[in-house]
């Protein structure tokens, strides 16, 4: 039942060209393309209750902070947080919006979801361009009892600016000293693999692994699905195998201190727990505390108040986890209280 609602839901976001020019443009929004299907499953439901609409346009978590610096929309959203300085000289509030995980994706004739298994040092090792094949050794070593091919490894990478890099190179850095020395972490980094390609988005990530044998690339879990990519089983901090799926993302999320970071703009890679996926993340909601159009604004916590009270089911259908209520009664006491809406 959960794959025919899921098949429904990104049937319906594949129309919608990442885009929500049908809907009445009542609230508009610009940003990261690893929250859009739940933005958008959400916005259907919000439409029918309310008619209020929301055009959100999935440009990537830097052109979401251009668009809300701009003052465009009425709110961006970036998977890479923004610093709590930033966000004070630009008169800015930030919040986590939902939380879901970024997975290695790949194209290996013979291998489905879970099949291959990678430690974070190794997977750092094939972005670096040091394990350039299949049959390197190291993930042999991995992988005892699996025949590994003599293909070569393509890297698949984002072109633009993205929330997506960044978390992946956040873990990629915590992992891997050679990583953090030599690449580092980012919206945007210079890729040092000689047989990479980028890709404009998770869906242009997607669609290049999906064209290319042996390749390798890193999306949002629903892109995965949609795409039907099989997944990496990835090494956690406490040493376990741990594939991707709502409940080793709501692991991962269990123990995080969100007031800890000025801006709530909290890593949660690497995260201790037998079950915890070591690669996930919050997608975070840009605002000013000054709106030039509080009546928008106000309509945006509206339509967040909604979903999140009510949009809870709908997240996890789509493998994301929903923020517990304890979080968001938070949010509104404590963020959403410094946006001055009238």
């Amino acid at each position: 039942m959960k794959r025919l609602f899921l098949k429904s839901v990104v049937a319906a976001v594949a129309a919608a060209s990442f885009s929500l020019p049908a809907m009445a443009a009542d609230i508009t929004g610009a940003g990261a393309s690893f929250p859009f299907p739940i933005y958008a499953k959400w916005a259907e439901a919000y439409k029918k209750e309310t008619g209020t609409g929301l055009n959100y346009q999935s440009i990537g978590s830097s052109g979401g902070i251009r668009q809300i610096k701009a003052k465009t929309v009425a709110f961006g959203a970036t998977d890479a947080p923004m610093s709590g300085a930033d966000l004070d000289k630009d008169g800015l509030v930030q919040f986590p919006a939902i939380i879901g995980g970024t997975v290695a994706v790949v194209n290996l004739d013979g291998f489905g979801n879970g099949d291959l298994r990678v430690t974070g040092p190794v997977l750092a090792e094939m972005f670096l361009g040091k394990i350039a094949k299949w049959n390197d050794p190291k993930l042999a070593a991995l992988n005892p009892g699996k025949k590994l091919p003599d293909t070569a490894i393509t890297i698949v990478h984002r072109a633009d600016g993205s929330g997506t890099t960044f978390n992946w190179t956040d873990y990629l850095s915590v992992v891997s000293k050679d990583w953090a020395d030599t690449v580092g972490k980012g919206a945007a980094v210079k890729w040092p693999a000689p047989t990479s390609v980028g890709g404009k988005g998770n869906e242009g990530v997607a669609a290049n692994v999906s064209r290319t044998k042996g390749a390798i690339g890193y999306v949002e879990y629903a892109y995965a699905k949609r795409n039907k990519l099989p997944t990496l089983a990835l090494q956690n901090k406490d040493g376990q195998w741990v594939v991707a799926d709502d409940e080793t993302f709501a692991a991962a999320a269990a123990g995080a201190d969100w007031f800890s970071v000025p801006g709530m703009g909290l890593s949660i890679v690497n995260q201790p727990g037998a079950k915890s996926y070591p690669i996930s993340t919050a997608s975070f909601i840009l605002m000013y505390k000054e709106p030039t159009n509080k009546a928008e604004s106000a309509e945006v916590l509206k339509f967040f108040d909604w979903s999140f009270k009510n949009g809870k089911a709908l997240a996890t259908e789509l493998d994301y986890v929903p923020l517990p209520d304890s979080l968001t009664n938070q949010i509104r006491q404590r963020v959403w209280s410094q946006i001055n809406t009238k």
